[in-house]
């Protein structure tokens, strides 16, 4: 982590963008602010950011619908700020297309700690098997290319992932026909360093299958285990 890395932090309380600031840039990271919607895209448009930390309750424009927005065309890392309590927030947050969560008031030194697992799971490069190449898997009619991070339809039009769907397609197609559980799903997509709750699974897999099946509700290719998790039934090919 060096100050290459650029943090856009968006709330709307002075205070909190501030503190979060000062902190971040004694951690030898740039950082942006911004109190809205129109502050934000005007920083995104300006400048390259390695991650969005955007606060839920915004005047306007709420978080759930700017991350939506970001997330239509970018695949920036995004960590929604929450003062909420409820699950379904959380939950919320992650169907729009964020990576990770945080609840308010938070600890400075934690969301450093979840910054800098969300950006390693982005911008870490992946292990090759074998000493091979980077490769792509096919299965049905998708592919998922590991050297852009990008999972093609049967047209080649990129379908857009966040960085836990691309984590936990990556981690059954690796593992296909073969009973993952919620916690092995857990510690191979999105690693012990940053802490998940018991839905976290069960939501990003329910945004996989509105992307890749015919039918979401009788899914084929990601199927529930009932006590024992999910398995990927395709058979999966490398290209």
């Amino acid at each position: 982590m060096n100050k290459s890395q650029h943090i856009l932090v968006v709330d709307d309380h002075q205070e909190i963008r501030d503190l979060v600031s000062r902190f971040l840039v004694k951690s030898e990271f740039r950082v942006s602010t911004a109190a809205d919607g129109r502050a934000m895209r005007k920083i995104l448009a300006d400048h390259r950011i390695d991650l969005i930390i955007l606060d839920l309750m915004l005047p306007g424009e709420d978080g759930l619908a700017l991350c939506r927005e970001v997330r239509a065309t970018s695949h920036v890392p995004i960590i929604m700020l929450t003062a909420k309590g409820d699950e379904i927030d959380r939950v919320l947050g992650l169907e729009m297309g964020a990576d990770d969560y945080m609840a308010k008031p938070f600890s400075t030194r934690e969301l450093l700690a979840r910054i800098k697992a969300v950006l390693r799971r982005t911008t870490a490069p992946l292990p090759s098997q074998e000493g091979e190449k980077t490769v792509s898997y096919r299965f049905g009619d998708w592919i998922l290319d590991t050297a852009k991070r990008e999972l093609l339809s049967s047209g080649n039009v990129v379908v857009s992932l966040s960085t836990g769907e691309y984590d936990l397609l990556l981690a059954m197609v690796e593992r296909a026909q073969r009973v993952l559980s919620r916690e092995q799903l857990l510690d191979l997509a999105r690693g012990r360093s940053s802490v998940a709750f018991d839905r976290s699974i069960d939501t990003q897999v329910s945004r996989l299958r509105r992307k890749i099946e015919i039918d979401p509700k009788k899914p084929e290719i990601i199927k529930t285990v009932w006590g024992g998790g999910y398995v990927f039934t395709p058979d999966v090919t490398r290209v």
